[in-house]
C-alpha cells in the first residue's frame, strides 16, 4: 500500500490530490493536527470542495480540547483501510507525521494504551510521596528505563510505573516489541522531498503568508475562546498555533508572532527531512525530488507499478 511522506510545505498534499483524483484513490491522512476540528487554516486542511473531489479520511475526528493518541490512530487507521478495501477502492496514505508513519512501517508497540484508573492511582501516589520516591519505585521495577530518565521527568516516570502495574513487565522491554498494524498489508514508502533546502524554506514562508491572509491569527483566537484551550492541550502543540497563542498572551505584534511561527515551521521541516533521510537510507523507499518538473509523473509511474495499486 502506498505511503506518501514528505516535509511540510513540500506540495505533497496538492500532488497527492491530483493523482488520487486521476487514478481513483481515496486519501488517508496521517497528519496529527488535521484530526482536530476547527483547526483548519493552520493545518492546511483540505476544504469541503476538495473533499468532494476526492474522499479524505482521518480528518476532523475530535474537538481540539480532546486528546488523540497514537493508540487511537492505530485503531482508526486500520478501520479506515479495511473499509476502503471492503468497498473495492484503493487507499493512498499521505502525510508528514512521522510518528504515525513509523507505526505503519514498523508496527505497533506492545505497550498497552493508558488505563485511566491505573494512571489516576499512580498520579495520586506521586502527589503523596513525591517524584523522587516514584523514580526510586521505577528503578526497582524497570532499572533500564529509570537509568535513562532524569528524576524530574514526571510524565515518563509515572508512565513506566503505570505500564509495569498493568502488565507486570518493564516498559523498556515492551518498547522493542512490535506487531504489524495490518498483518497482510505491506506499506511501501514514497519519500517526497526537495534537493534544495532553501527552496523548501521559501515555500514555508509563502504558505505561512497565505495562512496569515486567510485569518490564521483569528482562527487561533476563536479556537482558544470556544474550547477554553491551554498549552496542556495537544492541539495547541501544533506548529504555528502555539507560537500565535504565546504571542497573543504576551501582547506581541503580528510580525513577531509570524517570525516565530515561520522559524518553528522550518524547524519542523528540518526534523522531518532528517527522519526521511534515515528512512530512505534504510529501506527500499521510492525517492522523488519534488522540485523536478517530472516529479508527479515519477510518482504516477511508481503507483502504477505497485501490485494491484497496493
Amino acid at each position: 500500500m502506498p505511503l506518501w511522506l514528505g516535509p511540510t510545505a513540500s506540495g505533497k498534499s496538492d500532488a497527492a490530490l491530483a493523482l488520487a483524483e486521476r487514478l481513483g484513490f481515496e486519501i488517508v491522512s496521517i497528519d496529527s493536527a488535521q484530526v482536530y476540528r476547527a483547526l483548519d487554516i493552520g493545518t492546511a486542511k483540505p476544504d469541503v470542495a476538495t473533499r468532494a473531489r476526492v474522499r479524505h479520511h482521518l480528518i476532523d475526528l475530535i474537538d481540539p480540547d480532546a486528546t488523540y493518541s497514537i493508540a487511537r490512530f492505530a485503531v482508526d487507521c486500520r478501520a479506515v483501510l479495511e473499509d476502503i478495501e471492503a468497498r473495492g477502492r484503493r487507499a493512498l496514505v499521505v502525510g508528514g507525521t512521522m510518528m504515525y508513519a513509523d507505526l505503519l512501517l514498523h508496527g505497533m508497540s506492545a505497550v498497552p494504551p493508558t488505563d485511566s484508573a491505573v494512571r489516576a492511582a499512580v498520579a495520586a501516589e506521586a502527589a503523596e510521596r513525591g517524584l523522587s520516591a516514584m523514580h526510586e519505585v521505577l528503578a526497582r521495577v524497570d532499572p533500564a528505563l529509570a537509568a535513562r530518565l532524569p528524576p524530574t521527568d514526571r510524565q515518563r516516570i509515572l508512565r513506566g510505573i503505570e505500564v509495569h502495574r498493568m502488565t507486570g513487565r518493564p516498559l523498556s522491554a515492551l518498547q522493542g516489541q512490535r506487531r504489524a498494524l495490518i498483518p497482510d498489508v505491506r506499506f511501501r514508502p514514497l519519500v517526497w522531498w526537495p534537493a534544495d533546502r532553501a527552496w523548501l524554506h521559501a515555500r514555508c514562508a509563502l504558505r505561512l503568508d497565505a495562512m496569515w491572509r486567510a485569518g490564521f491569527v483569528e482562527e487561533v483566537r476563536a479556537v482558544r475562546e470556544r474550547f477554553a484551550l491551554t498549552f496542556e492541550h495537544p492541539a495547541l502543540r501544533a506548529v504555528g498555533y502555539r507560537q500565535i497563542l504565546e504571542g497573543l498572551l504576551a501582547g506581541e505584534d503580528e510580525a513577531t508572532m509570524k517570525a516565530r511561527a515561520l522559524y518553528a515551521t522550518r524547524q519542523l521541516a528540518k526534523r522531518q527531512i532528517t527522519w526521511l533521510r534515515s528512512l530512505a537510507d534504510a529501506t527500499d523507499a521510492m525517492s522523488v525530488d519534488c522540485m523536478r518538473a517530472d516529479a508527479l509523473a515519477q510518482v504516477e509511474a511508481w503507483l502504477m507499478r505497485l501490485p494491484d495499486g497496493r
